[in-house]
């Protein structure tokens, strides 16, 4: 039996349950690299603050900085180049490869060529001091005059030239008491010195030193003394025979410089012959 033909068509829905929690794609993945990143990035900054120097910190700012600018403290020269090449001596940094030795400022020397005739120059030099110690030590073996001479002097290269330095002993003082009278091994001292001094052609300067005197003293001798010992020591060299033109100075430094713990030690009681060099 067929049905009504103005029967409405029956529609069947078919709903389907989601359950929670499902799946939603690949972009928690992403996320999630990214986080990775980022956490690598923070720790391996952090290392980076711990692990390196200020200057190599600021290495590090400079390469990840997007702009270039130029700055008078780290950039190589003063000024812009004003037309000029770059191969121009005033706009070039200083450090000796692009000056030019024939034509040099007039705000600063060329470099180049004459800091290396400089540096020859310095290394000459040190080797005529280094030649007149050896010389002076040498005598120690000569004889035994000359060893117990040399007990008394002692020497050092230092940036002002060779310094070399003669002290009392215990048995054996240079100058009579308290006063700037030589001792005779004094002047057998300042006749050694004279011999020596004239292997090179070094200025001179002498100076003297002497002990701390105890405070209760009414007239403390400690700066006339000091300066009447040099006196006398640089005229017992000129009269060995060391001419007078090659002596730069004759000072007198007291007690304030002494080279023991004690400065009420007689070791403190001393002469100091110094060559100087040249670029001083």
């Amino acid at each position: 039996m067929a049905g009504p033909r103005n029967a409405a068509p029956v529609i069947i829905k078919r709903r389907k349950n989601v359950v929670a929690g499902g799946h939603h794609g690949g972009a928690w993945k992403v996320a999630y690299a990214d986080f990775v990143t980022a956490m690598m990035a923070f720790f391996m900054l952090m290392w980076l603050l711990n692990a390196t120097t200020e200057k190599q910190r600021k290495g590090l700012a400079d390469y990840f900085n997007p702009s270039v600018p130029v700055n008078p403290v780290s950039g190589g020269g003063e000024g812009a180049l004003a037309g000029d090449s770059v191969f121009a001596e005033e706009t070039l940094a200083r450090m000796g490869t692009g000056a030019s030795d024939r034509r040099p400022t007039e705000a600063d020397a060329a470099r180049g060529v004459q800091d290396s005739a400089q540096d020859a120059a310095r290394a000459a030099e040190m080797r005529q001091l280094q030649q007149v110690e050896q010389a002076l030590l040498a005598q120690a073996g000569e004889s035994e005059t000359m060893r117990r001479l040399l007990r008394h002097v002692v020497t050092r290269v230092t940036d002002e030239g060779l310094t070399i330095e003669i002290f009392d002993l215990p048995e054996a003082p240079l100058f009579q008491g308290d006063t700037a009278q030589p001792e005779p091994v004094l002047i057998q001292i300042a006749t050694l010195l004279a011999e020596v001094l004239a292997v090179a052609t070094n200025p001179v300067a002498v100076s003297g030193h002497v002990r701390t005197y105890p405070i209760v003293l009414i007239d403390n001798p400690v700066w006339d003394l000091s300066a009447e010992r040099a006196q006398g020591l640089r005229r017992l060299i000129e009269t060995a025979g060391l001419p007078p033109a090659r002596f730069r100075r004759v000072t007198g430094h007291a007690d304030r410089m002494p080279v023991t713990a004690d400065a009420r030690a007689p070791r403190n009681n001393r002469v100091e012959v110094i060559l100087l060099r040249t670029d001083r």
